[in-house]
């Protein structure tokens, strides 16, 4: 199979979707890949390292967008519409409950789009949760961050120091980012709360962290007692797939002190703020009602060759299934890379993009073709 991999075009976006590691297994498959130049360079990986693992480089983003495979790490912007078609499988975050203009073009162009952060293992999603690890620790560091006095924040120290009590931070969901989010905030010596309402994932989070972070049951009056106490306040909330649910309301900051910092990272699904806007590296914060938002959509490409490892190690097994079977045999094939899919043939067969913007839903006709097999 002919397999594209394209220079990123998202602002300060310096992760690509594949290592030469990852290149060199492809091409030993017997599979042509073709590199855009400089796909590589924010991550650390030159153009000869790519050509070294058996990779051919194209100047243009077209050449690498015209193979049947397209290797992304984020959603096409609007200046790559026009490369999207009917014969085109393309294997990346879509995170499209939050995009409806993405959506209307990927309907239009009939195109394969598997996302990254769908693709699910029982209440896993593999896919996501190193790029969630890399968010969930690098919000403690940004908020830190933003909370000294120097960057507008309110000049609270999280670790404290002898005499002088800790900082607060409240981390809103459990899951991938919110456990990593608690670990790095405990280990800089931070008072962590982590709002949850699986009350397994609760006892988990409480022998993981070794009582270093405490857990609380997530509902409205328990956040809004937590708020006037936080310095920093991480939104961690996934909905695989769906809009993420509003959970802090504009008139809730006004209960956090002026210079608080609020780092969304479910901004990616529409935020769980009322306030929450999407940000840029280049122009990552903006205040609202007093208090600090950071709301990057890429927090990981901050740190790009570290998410680009990371991301390479998980969807490397998957690109391989589908460039060794083809699209449609590797969803019938694997149950789990089956729920990637969201949108197939012009229509949206992923229910949580079908509910937020309205439109019809086709069942997935992979699952529906194995349930068919086993109910015989």
């Amino acid at each position: 199979m002919r397999i594209g991999i394209p220079k990123e075009v998202k602002t300060k976006e310096n992760r690509v979707a594949c290592t030469p590691g990852g290149v060199r297994m492809l091409a030993r498959q017997d599979h042509q890949v073709f590199v855009q130049q400089d796909a590589g360079v924010g991550s650390g990986f030159s153009d000869d390292a790519y050509r070294a693992a058996g990779a051919a480089i194209v100047p243009t983003a077209a050449e690498a967008w015209g193979c049947e495979l397209v290797l992304k790490v984020k959603e096409p912007v609007p200046a790559e519409y026009a490369l999207l078609r009917p014969d085109l499988t393309l294997f990346t975050y879509l995170h499209l409950a939050a995009n409806r203009p993405l959506t209307d073009a990927l309907l239009a162009a009939k195109t394969t789009a598997i996302a990254y952060e769908t693709v699910e293992i029982g209440r896993r999603l593999p896919l996501l949760e190193p790029m969630s690890e890399i968010a969930g620790r690098m919000s403690t560091i940004v908020g830190a961050h933003y909370l000294s006095k120097a960057q507008g924040g309110k000049g609270v120290l999280l670790g404290g120091v002898p005499g002088v009590l800790p900082g607060n931070v409240l981390v809103i969901g459990g899951g991938t980012a919110g456990i990593n989010a608690g670990r790095m905030a405990t280990g800089i010596g931070a008072e962590v709360t982590i709002l949850e309402i699986d009350l397994d994932k609760m006892r988990f989070l409480d022998i993981t962290l070794h009582s270093t972070a405490h857990t609380l049951y997530s509902n409205e009056q328990n956040l809004l007692e937590r708020l006037p106490t936080i310095d920093l306040l991480i939104g961690a909330v996934l909905v695989p797939g769906a809009r993420a649910p509003k959970l802090i309301r504009r008139e809730m900051l006004s209960l956090m002190k002026p210079g608080s910092v609020f780092v969304d990272i479910a901004v990616d699904q529409g935020g769980c703020a009322e306030t929450t806007r999407p940000t840029t590296h280049d122009d990552p914060v903006y205040e609202e009602e007093g208090i600090i938002h950071y709301c990057v959509t890429n927090m990981p490409g901050a740190y790009a060759r570290t998410a680009t490892q990371a991301l390479t190690n998980a969807t490397l097994p998957y690109a391989v299934k589908i460039a060794d079977l083809g699209c449609a045999q590797a969803l019938r094939q694997l149950h789990d890379l089956s729920f990637g899919l969201n949108t197939w043939q012009g229509q949206i067969t992923f229910p949580g993009v079908a509910e937020a913007h309205g439109l019809p839903l086709l069942p997935n006709p992979f699952q529906a073709e194995r349930e068919a097999l086993n109910s015989n």
